[in-house]
């Protein structure tokens, strides 16, 4: 089932030149929307919608993980269909 999730993921500054948003959406299959995002020179953070498949988002979740950043729910559900989406 697909699913719209919003996280808060925060970089640290090895990442901020990798395309991490772009590989999330490419090698997960699941759509990104950034909603809003700061970024310095030695850190970052985006609040970015994922859709896509439950499990798909879980394993871009733990891939993200894996190479350095936060991830963190951003305290927001999203309206999909008019059912609430956490």
């Amino acid at each position: 089932m697909k699913v719209k999730r919003r996280l808060m993921f925060t970089y640290t500054a090895e990442l901020l030149r990798e395309p991490v948003i772009y590989n999330l959406g490419e090698q997960f299959d699941v759509v990104t929307n950034i909603h809003s995002a700061n970024i310095a020179e030695d850190r970052g953070w985006v609040i970015l919608e994922l859709e896509g498949e439950e499990e798909a988002i879980e394993e871009g979740i733990a891939w993200a993980t894996s190479r350095g950043m936060r991830v963190e729910s951003a305290g927001e559900s999203v309206e999909d269909n008019s059912r609430s989406i956490e």
